[in-house]
């Protein structure tokens, strides 16, 4: 038999461009790493990686989806 793992979406990248009431927690023009949570969409929020280290969610309009180069993304993904 034979039995696939679902492997789950590899986390992405947003440009934080609003951070209003969470001054602490996010800085406006950073990249952050964006995990996927359905259930957060369907709310209108992003599960993000924020300056604490932890994963929270914020308002989906606070941040823009970026596209990188592979490399570039990679050597992002591996500095954090």
């Amino acid at each position: 038999m034979n039995m696939t793992r679902r492997q789950e979406p590899a986390p992405t990248l947003a440009v934080c461009i609003r951070n209003d009431g969470y001054l602490v927690s996010l800085e406006r023009r950073k990249l952050y790493r964006v995990l996927p949570d359905q259930e957060a969409a369907k709310h209108g929020q992003l599960r993000v990686i924020d300056e604490s280290g932890e994963d929270y969610l914020y308002p989906h309009e606070y941040f823009i989806p970026v596209e990188l180069p592979k490399a570039v993304e990679q050597a992002v993904m591996e500095a954090a």
